[in-house]
């Protein structure tokens, strides 16, 4: 077997500090997004089995079932707030801010 032929590809990617701000933004808000559409279909969920006059088994499967993905969601929106803290550490850092926003003023004020 002969060892495979890899192109050497050196794409140049372009992005300032202000660039990546943006995307790290753009992505946290993405997920948040995906987690709203989550517990969304978690309430669906709930509705249609009460809709369907359940027994109590089928009550109390739905609810552990519910608990399970909320629980993963809680999780990930944990880890999306330490993303976001992280961002606007870099954004005090860098003061990407008011490169962005042509000399805004981004301190939080506490």
């Amino acid at each position: 077997m002969s060892m495979p032929n890899i192109p050497n590809i050196s794409p140049e990617i372009d992005v300032n500090i202000c660039d990546v701000v943006n995307l790290l933004l753009a992505s946290i808000a993405l997920e948040e997004l995906g987690l709203a559409h989550i517990i969304n279909a978690e309430g669906e969920k709930i509705q249609e089995v009460i809709g369907n006059n359940p027994c109590l088994g089928d009550l109390v499967e739905i609810d552990k079932s519910v608990d399970r993905t909320l629980q993963n969601v809680i999780k990930k929106e944990m880890l999306l707030q330490f993303k976001l803290e992280n961002v606007l550490d870099l954004i005090d850092k860098t003061d990407c801010f008011g490169e962005c926003n042509n000399g805004g003023n981004h301190k939080n004020k506490k």
